[in-house]
């Protein structure tokens, strides 16, 4: 008979303990503030390394200054493998030089 006035009718009231409202309890605000805050932290801790991938494959290969460094130690590394077989050398020099003192042996002296 209402609807035949042109009444709304009216919706039941939500039995206690069931609110609902729009924006959620405090904990889960509480949640989602958490989950978003953890995100924006491992999104800025990791973005760095996303940024040097990107780099690399984009064929951003080594800078100038890096390459001179890197020939540098190049250069080094092959004196040290020539300078190699001349320490050997020169360890059985010592080794033997230390043998000959070890023994303590007065040389023979000429008679005056």
């Amino acid at each position: 008979m209402l609807a035949a006035q042109g009444i709304p009718p009216v919706p039941p009231v939500p039995p206690p303990g069931s609110e609902l409202s729009i924006g959620g309890s405090l904990e889960g605000i509480a949640a989602i503030v958490l989950l978003l805050g953890a995100g924006l932290i491992i999104a800025g801790l990791i973005w760095p390394l996303i940024r040097a991938l990107a780099k690399r494959i984009e064929g951003g290969g080594p800078s100038a200054e890096m390459q001179t460094e890197l020939d540098s130690l190049r250069e080094r590394v092959r004196l040290l493998e020539d300078i190699a077989p001349r320490m050997s050398e020169l360890e059985e020099r010592v080794d033997f030089t230390e043998r000959i003192v070890a023994q303590g042996r007065e040389p023979d002296r000429l008679p005056r």
